[in-house]
C-alpha cells in the first residue's frame, strides 16, 4: 500500500512539473500559401504566388512543417514558420534526446544536395515564387538540431538552405543560410564549442575545437521550448534583388544520410519581405561613423516614380521627396517609401559623425649659415604641435604637394633631417583617425639668419682634488644669462657639442656639463623662440687649475708656554685665515684648526687647514729596575705629560718605549724627550744591580774577591755568604766590603758558595757563585 502510494505521489508530482513547463505551440493543418503570405510575409507589399511544399507523408494525420507560437516562453521568435527533418508533434519541448527519425522512403531534395555537396534524406520543403518591389530582401531564422550532443558536430550535420534564383533561369540557386560575411552554410558542424573526447561503444572519439562558438547559442534542458538538443543564434538571410523580377524561393531542410537525429528551422513571422537597404549604421562604436565635414548619401536605389519621404530624428525633412538624400549632420535617419496607398516600405540608419581634427597650418623657422634660405629641418620636433595633442588624431605623415597628401603617397621617409629644396617650401601634413577620416595642413619652411653675439669666455676655477682641467659647468647660471641679456624675452637655450648636432636639435647637453677637452672647449648654443630657431652661437668653456705646491694640510705642536707661527707661500693674490688675519703668516698661542684661503691672480682659491695640537715637556717620576738577572735586568721609566716622549738610558739613543729590556748591570741616567720639540728630562743615576758568578783569590791582582758594585745605592743593606752546608762564612755590610775566599784566616777550597742579600725593607735575594783557585 506504501509502495503504491509512493509511485502515485512521484507520477503526480511529474505531470505538475511538466505542466507548469512552457513550451511553443505547433499547427501544422495550415496550408503552404497560409504560411506564406499570413505568416511570413504578412504584407500588403509582398507579391507572392505558386506555393509548394514536400515533407512527411509517411506519419498519419502529421506533416513535418507548419506556424509555431513561443506561448509566452523565452524563444526567440513569437510566431513564425518552421520546417524539420520529423514529424512536427515531436518539435515542442520538453528536450527529451529522442534518437528521432523518419522514413528510408521519405527522399531527399537534388537542390540542397547540389547547394550542400550532401546525400540528403527526409526533406522537407517551402517553395513559392516573389516579385520583390525593391532591390534588397531578407528574413530572420535560427537552426536547432539534434546533432548537438556527443561528439557529432564534429562529423555529422543535417542541411538546410534558403535557395533563390531568377524564375526560370538555368543558373544554380544562390545559398542565403550562410555565415555572415561568408558563403559557408550554416550547420552544427560550423558553429558549436569545445567538443571534448568522448568515450563510445566503437572507442574513443577524439572531439574537435570550437569553431564559430560566437554563433552558437547553447544546449537545451528539459526546460527548453523545443525538443532539439541544441540552437544556433539567431541569423538574418539576405540578397541583393532586382525590383520587378520574378524570383523562386525554396526553403528546404533535410538529414543527411541518415533519418536519426532531426534538425529543423525556425522562421520569424513577417520577417520576409521587399527591404530598402541604406546600408548599415554609421556609427563610432562600430568604427565606421562619417567623418567631420563629409556628406552622406542615402539612397534607396528605387525609381523616383514612388513617393517618398525623409525624417530625421522622427522629424520629416521639408523638401526631402527625392529617392535619395545628403546627409550632412548626425542623427536617426527614415524614409517612407510608398509603392502603392496600402503598400508603405520604411527604413532607417542610424549616422554619427567624427570630431572635427585639429591640424593648425604652421611655419617652421630654422637657422641658416650662409643665408641662402637652405638648411636642414627636424620635422618631427613640429608634429606634436600641429596636433595640438588631439588624442582623435592616430597617424601624420608628410608629402611634397598636395596631391601626395591627399592620395597619402609618397610620405616624406626621413622626418628627422629634411633639406628644403626652395626657400620657404611648403610642405603638406596629413592627419589620419583610426576611423579613416584625415585633415591637411601645411608646414612652411622658413630660415632665420639672425646673428647672436658670442658671450666672452666662462672661465671658472677646477675645485676638484685632481687638477686636470676637467669640471663640470651649470651651463643654465653661468651662460644662459649672459646669451639672453639684450635678446628678446621668450627665448630659451639649448646646447651642442657641434653646430652640426645644435642645427639638427641631435645629442643635446646639460644643463649641468663637464667639459670633455681639458683646459678649454668650445660647445654651441641653439638659441629657441618656442619650435622655431632664432641663433646658433659658439661658447668657450674655460677650467683655470690652481695648484700651489706644499699646500697640503699640517699639524704643529703648541708647547706650554710659547707660541707657533703658521705660514704658506707668498705672492698670491689675497689670503685670508679664519681668525680674520689677511697676510701669509700667523702666530697663534692656542690650540685649534686653522685655515687659511689664498685667492691667486684668475680669482681661483684653495685652502690649507693647520691643526695645532698642544705638547709638553715630560715629568720624571720614577724607575723600576728588575735587577740581578745577568743580562736579562729590566727598567721601566714612570712619567707623566700630555706630548709624544721617547725615551733614552744614555742621552744618545732613544727608543718609544718607556720599558728598557736586557739592561747590563751599572749606572745610568734616563731622558725623556718630547718628540715635538718641547725638551728634554733627565733623572739622578740609577743602578742595576748585579753579582759576579765566580772569582779567583790567586793573589795575581786580579778579581780576587767577590763584592756586590754599586751596593752604596742601597744603604742599610748587608750580605751573608754560606757554604753549601749552610755555614756562614762572612758577613759584608758595607759597600766598599768584599770577601778574599778565607774563614778565619784559612783559604777555603774551590767550590760553590751562597750568599744572600738583606735589604732594609725585609726583602732578600739569594743566589750563588764559584771559588776557583
Amino acid at each position: 500500500m506504501k509502495i503504491k502510494s509512493l509511485l502515485f505521489l512521484l507520477a503526480f508530482f511529474c505531470f505538475f512539473q511538466k505542466a507548469k513547463a512552457q513550451y511553443i505551440k505547433v499547427d501544422d493543418t495550415f496550408s503552404t500559401q497560409y504560411l506564406v503570405e499570413k505568416v511570413l510575409v504578412n504584407s500588403s507589399c509582398a507579391q507572392v504566388s505558386d506555393f509548394k511544399e514536400t515533407g512527411d507523408t509517411f506519419t498519419a494525420g502529421k506533416k513535418s512543417l507548419g506556424f509555431f507560437d513561443f506561448n509566452g516562453t523565452s524563444f526567440p521568435f513569437k510566431q513564425g514558420i518552421f520546417l524539420s527533418t520529423w514529424s512536427s508533434n515531436n518539435t515542442p519541448g520538453p528536450y527529451d534526446n529522442q534518437r528521432g527519425g523518419g522514413s528510408r522512403n521519405w527522399s531527399g531534395d537534388p537542390d540542397l544536395d547540389a547547394a550542400l555537396g550532401i546525400l540528403s534524406i527526409n526533406a522537407t520543403v517551402i517553395e513559392f515564387d516573389f516579385v520583390p518591389l525593391t532591390d534588397y530582401v531578407s528574413f530572420n531564422y535560427f537552426f536547432a538540431s539534434n546533432e548537438y550532443q556527443s561528439y557529432f558536430p564534429c562529423e555529422f550535420s543535417d542541411g538546410f538552405a534558403f535557395l533563390i534564383k531568377e524564375k526560370g533561369s538555368t543558373t544554380p540557386y544562390k545559398n542565403l543560410a550562410v555565415l555572415p560575411g561568408t558563403t559557408t552554410p550554416v550547420s552544427s558542424k560550423v558553429v558549436h564549442p569545445l567538443i571534448n573526447p568522448v568515450n563510445t561503444n566503437n572507442g574513443v572519439q577524439p572531439g574537435c575545437p570550437a569553431i564559430n562558438e560566437n554563433f552558437f547559442n547553447g544546449y537545451n534542458t528539459s526546460n527548453s521550448p523545443i525538443n532539439y538538443a541544441g540552437q544556433t543564434k539567431v541569423f538574418t538571410a539576405e540578397t541583393k534583388v532586382t525590383a520587378g523580377k520574378t524570383y523562386h524561393i525554396k526553403l528546404v531542410v533535410a538529414d543527411d544520410r541518415e533519418e536519426v537525429f532531426d534538425s529543423a528551422v525556425f522562421i520569424e513571422a513577417g520577417s520576409f519581405s521587399s527591404k530598402i537597404d541604406l546600408g548599415t549604421d554609421r556609427l563610432v562604436v562600430t568604427n565606421n561613423p562619417v567623418c567631420f565635414g563629409e556628406q552622406l548619401l542615402l539612397n534607396t536605389n528605387l525609381p523616383a516614380t514612388n513617393s517618398y519621404e525623409w525624417f530625421r530624428n522622427g522629424i520629416k525633412i521639408n523638401g526631402a521627396n527625392q529617392p535619395t538624400y545628403q546627409v550632412t549632420s548626425a542623427g536617426t535617419y527614415r524614409v517612407d517609401v510608398a509603392f502603392s496607398p496600402t503598400c508603405i516600405i520604411s527604413e532607417e540608419i542610424k549616422i554619427e559623425y567624427t570630431p572635427d581634427l585639429i591640424l593648425n597650418n604652421s611655419t617652421l623657422v630654422q637657422c641658416d649659415i650662409d643665408a641662402d634660405g637652405l638648411t636642414s629641418y627636424d620635422l618631427s620636433t613640429i608634429d606634436a604641435n600641429l596636433k595640438s595633442n588631439d588624442a582623435n588624431i592616430t597617424k601624420t605623415t608628410w608629402h611634397d604637394n598636395l596631391i601626395d597628401a591627399q592620395n597619402s603617397t609618397n610620405g616624406i621617409a626621413n622626418l628627422t633631417s629634411f633639406s628644403n629644396t626652395s626657400p620657404n617650401q611648403i610642405l603638406y601634413v596629413r592627419a589620419s583617425s583610426k576611423y579613416g577620416c584625415y585633415k591637411i595642413a601645411t608646414v612652411t619652411l622658413s630660415t632665420a639668419t639672425t646673428v647672436v653675439p658670442s658671450p666672452n669666455p666662462i672661465a671658472i676655477c677646477d675645485e676638484d682634488a685632481i687638477q686636470d682641467g676637467l669640471h663640470p659647468f651649470n651651463l643654465a647660471t653661468l651662460v644662459t644669462p649672459q646669451l639672453l641679456n639684450g635678446l628678446p624675452t621668450g627665448l630659451v637655450a639649448e646646447y651642442y657639442l657641434s653646430f652640426a648636432d645644435a642645427l639638427a636639435e641631435k645629442n643635446k647637453i646639460g644643463p649641468v656639463f663637464t667639459n670633455t677637452q681639458a683646459f678649454q672647449q668650445t660647445i654651441y648654443a641653439r638659441i629657441k623662440n618656442g619650435l622655431d630657431c632664432y641663433g646658433i652661437t659658439p661658447v668657450t668653456l674655460v677650467v683655470n687649475t690652481f695648484d700651489p705646491v706644499n699646500f697640503e694640510d699640517e699639524t704643529l705642536f703648541l708647547c706650554a708656554g710659547s707660541s707657533v707661527s703658521l705660514s704658506v707661500n707668498s705672492g698670491f693674490s689675497s689670503y685670508l685665515w679664519n681668525t680674520g688675519a689677511t697676510t701669509a703668516s700667523i702666530t697663534v698661542q692656542q690650540v685649534g684648526t686653522y685655515t687659511v684661503t689664498i685667492t691667486n691672480d684668475k680669482g681661483c682659491k684653495k685652502i690649507k687647514t693647520f691643526i695645532v695640537k698642544t705638547s709638553e715637556k715630560a715629568i720624571y717620576e720614577n724607575a723600576v729596575v728588575k735587577d740581578f738577572a745577568g743580562n736579562k735586568n729590566t727598567i721601566t721609566i714612570n712619567y707623566k705629560g700630555k706630548g709624544d716622549y721617547e725615551f733614552s738610558l744614555d742621552g744618545t739613543n732613544y727608543q718609544d718605549n718607556p720599558v728598557f729590556t736586557n739592561v747590563a748591570p751599572g749606572s745610568y741616567t734616563i731622558s725623556i724627550r718630547d718628540k715635538n720639540g718641547c725638551g728634554i728630562t733627565t733623572s739622578d743615576f740609577i743602578y742595576v744591580l748585579d753579582y759576579p758568578r765566580f772569582f779567583t783569590p790567586n793573589g795575581d791582582g786580579y778579581n780576587d774577591t767577590w763584592k756586590i758594585n754599586n751596593l752604596s745605592s742601597l744603604p742599610q743593606s748587608r750580605i751573608v755568604i754560606f757554604d753549601r752546608y749552610g755555614k756562614l762564612l762572612k758577613e759584608l755590610t758595607s759597600a766598599s766590603d768584599s770577601w778574599n775566599g778565607t774563614f778565619t784566616g784559612t783559604p777555603l777550597p774551590s767550590n760553590d758558595y751562597w750568599f744572600q742579600l738583606i735589604f732594609a725593607d725585609g726583602k732578600i735575594i739569594k743566589g750563588h757563585f764559584s771559588l776557583k783557585r
